[in-house]
């Protein structure tokens, strides 16, 4: 079966590494067909195992590689397609659109917070199929009160988030392995 893992918080605030040696650490703990899409941890490989099994084993070989806690998040080549067909946001080059992967239920945090956050014009959110879609103004992204939600330490374990133009590139490198 063909996954990808979502590394949440690569290449921000402090937490530094090289894609490569990501891929190594994937391959040693036994994955196979491992690349990377981007910089922002998006580890594409093929397995047996079930996702569950893999997030535990992956998240310790990370965290205990890198010396950092490791949150990651296994989607297979489905349900990374169902993430971009999801998209309820027409393009606008003047907005940025995420979407959300994370836990069960994660969705419903997110709205919540959303609802409570002062917003920007154009600033949106929706729900579709169990995913959180979030549409900011570009360059407003990270000051924007939700933005700033999402830096929260009680739910770093809970999600990751990308730019819905990455699942674009991640579904292209599918092809790959």
């Amino acid at each position: 079966m063909k996954y990808c893992a979502f590394l949440r918080g690569v290449n921000v605030k402090g937490t530094n590494m090289k894609m490569a040696e990501a891929c190594k650490v994937f391959t040693d703990a036994g994955m196979l067909n491992v690349i990377s899409v981007l910089a922002s941890g998006n580890i594409l490989f093929s397995s047996e195992k079930d996702p569950e099994e893999l997030k535990t084993a992956l998240e310790k070989a990370m965290s205990v590689h890198f010396s950092y806690e490791a949150f990651l998040f296994i989607k297979s080549e489905q349900e990374v397609e169902n993430f971009r067909n999801g998209n309820p946001f027409k393009k606008d080059e003047n907005l940025h659109c995420y979407t959300f992967i994370g836990n069960n239920g994660v969705e419903n945090i997110l709205m919540k917070e959303f609802e409570s956050a002062s917003k920007a014009v154009h600033e949106d959110a929706k729900i579709i199929n169990q995913i959180f879609y979030w549409q900011v103004p570009k360059s407003n992204t990270l000051d924007s009160t939700f933005g700033k939600i999402l830096g929260k330490k009680s739910l770093k374990n809970q999600f990751t988030s990308r730019n819905i133009n990455t699942f674009d590139k991640i579904l292209k490198a599918f092809s790959k392995i």
